[in-house]
């Protein structure tokens, strides 16, 4: 299509910021502005170019909202909210679009999301699978583990073997040795005992004689 001259849109309309998304800046358009942009091309005029935007770059754009309109209709070209938590089957509807041939950015802008976004999706599917589009559980995993899920303990190597053997030979040997102090303490309590004993019963005796005498 032939398109002459350039026409200025409506302040009011404007793409007035810009914002940060997965594949770098760019700038966020309305969807008057994009309405007002297709009903310009469809009449052979150019709509004028943001500052700050390439010439041949929104003309690209231009474009892509035409065809999106042709394909969907113009409600395609609402912009639809950046921060939706897409779930794994809504990647895939996306996905499988770029996979079966279509082409991202179109995809991407009917989807309202940056095409870096898309892009990624891709590349996890095409490395993990359709696990790779389900998405990962913030925070950290439960210290505990799950007492449903049973852990086999797993068999000893022959050096743990060796050294188990080891220490249950050694613990044998302790309370032996354990064994033989308390009975030596035993002992030795017996014969203070006893010689406490004696000891007593021979001052008792010399009290006894000393009153006789």
């Amino acid at each position: 299509m032939h398109v002459e001259g350039v026409f200025q849109i409506n302040s009011d309309m404007y793409p007035q910021y810009w914002t940060t998304g997965i594949g770098g800046i760019f700038m966020k358009y309305s969807y008057e502005y994009k309405r007002n942009c297709v009903e310009l091309y469809r009449q052979g005029k150019w709509p004028e170019t943001p500052e700050g935007t390439k010439v041949k770059r929104f003309h690209d754009m231009v474009r892509i909202w035409v065809r999106i309109e042709d394909a969907c209709g113009p409600e395609a070209l609402q912009h639809q909210n950046q921060n939706k938590l897409w779930t794994a089957e809504e990647k895939y509807e996306l996905v499988a679009k770029i996979l079966a041939g279509a082409s991202v950015t179109p995809t991407a802008i009917a989807a309202g999301i940056n095409k870096g976004l898309l892009y990624q999706w891709v590349r996890c599917y095409r490395m993990k699978g359709y696990q790779g589009l389900v998405a990962r559980r913030k925070g950290r995993p439960p210290k505990e583990p799950d007492m449903k899920n049973k852990i086999e303990p797993a068999e000893l190597t022959p050096s743990e073997r060796e050294e188990i053997i080891r220490l249950r030979a050694e613990n044998e040997r302790l309370r032996a040795e354990i064994a033989i102090v308390k009975k030596r303490i035993a002992l030795r309590e017996e014969r203070f005992a006893a010689q406490l004993k004696a000891k007593k019963l021979h001052s008792s005796k010399n009290c006894v004689t000393k009153g006789i005498s």
